[in-house]
């Protein structure tokens, strides 16, 4: 499942004002400079576009909200619209009661869209290592993704990055969180949905909003990951719905499952790599296409008959590249060390949640000693 990213916010600051030390013409003479200064670097740098472009993007999306309590009790709100906004609300409430994530006011208002997709979300990687391309952002740091409301610049960038010699993917993204930085609205590329995708959805971004650990793209998804699924199994449970409990358990067996391949296939590729690390550009790429063949085969005829909730086929159409498999493995990786915390935390799924913080806090802590 792919959900991704916004990287704006406003930077304001009051702290020559509280001074109370400078005169206020010169006080404004400053503000005027630093504004064209800003406006200079957003409009001259390729990252100040692109952060300029996300803002507008943002200003549009929170300028169109509307509560969604009020959208569900109006008469004219179409029913399939009202009964998906009423579990957003369900699903919400459950995160904070339940589960003990930081809502803030995010999914409390609605933003409808004039287009099919939020976001077109690119990542890269380099075809001769298991190695990503990355992109730095102000505050927030390093992403092996960039999302882009300009569809033009994603397919640009694109075959920039192809022209370089990268393995590229790019795909739709119908959801992204600001870190907490904003209220995020529901948008109506997410209501779209099944019931079960919209409650795992609105869970994994409230993981987000609750903790993200700087620079640590593929845990923070793959935990969100973790958060969403087992998290989507005890709403449906608690809301007494088997039938969508059952789809919940199918989706999370889904998430292992693949997630279990990805790793196996990474662990494959990176020993070819490491065994021919002396070797030309051409010859280690060759030898990582061999890999990607058997992974194929194993997709198919191992993989693939114990999926549940894949389309026939997909197993044959899914792309096997360096980029496709790091992007996967961002909101998969070691799915399995967090359900061995959830398991040691008897099945508790909010007690699961506060030991995963609380171990890799304290990881972080004996790193920096």
């Amino acid at each position: 499942m792919i959900r991704r990213p916004a990287h704006a916010r406003e930077q304001l600051t009051a702290a020559l004002r509280r001074q109370g030390r400078l005169p206020w013409r010169l006080l404004r003479r400053l503000t005027g400079a630093g504004t064209v200064l800003a406006a200079l670097a957003l409009g001259l740098t390729p990252m100040g576009c692109y952060l300029s472009r996300a803002a507008y993007e943002e200003a549009r999306i929170l300028a169109r909200r509307q509560p969604i309590q009020r959208l569900v009790v109006r008469d004219n709100t179409d029913p399939a619209l009202r009964a998906k906004l009423a579990l957003v609300l369900e699903a919400r409430q459950f995160a904070i009661d339940s589960l003990h994530l930081k809502a803030g006011e995010s999914f409390t208002t609605f933003s409808p869209l004039d287009r099919d997709t939020l976001v077109l979300v690119v990542s890269a990687a380099y075809r001769d290592r298991l190695a990503r391309k990355t992109w730095w952002f102000p505050v927030v740091g390093r992403f092996p993704y960039k999302g882009f409301f300009d569809f033009a610049e994603a397919a640009r960038t694109a075959g920039q990055l192809r022209a370089e010699g990268f393995d590229v993917v790019v795909g739709p993204s119908s959801a992204f969180s600001t870190l907490g930085w904003f209220n995020d609205p529901l948008v109506s590329t997410t209501v779209k949905a099944d019931s079960v995708t919209l409650v795992n959805t609105v869970l994994h971004e409230l993981l987000h909003t609750t903790f993200f650990a700087k620079g640590q793209v593929s845990f923070n998804e793959s935990f969100a990951t973790f958060v969403g699924g087992r998290g989507a199994e005890h709403f449906f449970r608690a809301r007494g719905d088997s039938a969508l409990l059952s789809r919940a358990r199918d989706d999370w067996h889904d998430d292992r499952l693949l997630g279990a391949f990805w790793e196996r296939t990474a662990n494959e590729i990176d020993s070819v790599f490491a065994a021919r690390r002396d070797s030309a550009r051409d010859a280690r790429i060759a030898a990582r296409d061999t890999v990607y063949a058997r992974a194929r085969v194993r997709l198919v005829d191992s993989v693939g008959p114990q999926l549940r909730t894949y389309p026939a086929g997909w197993v044959r159409r899914v792309p096997l590249d360096n980029a496709v498999l790091m992007s996967r493995r961002v909101y998969a990786e070691r799915l399995d060390r967090f359900d061995s915390v959830y398991a040691a935390a008897g099945g508790d799924i909010r007690l699961a949640i506060q030991r995963v913080i609380a171990m890799h806090r304290d990881s972080v802590a004996s790193a920096r000693r």
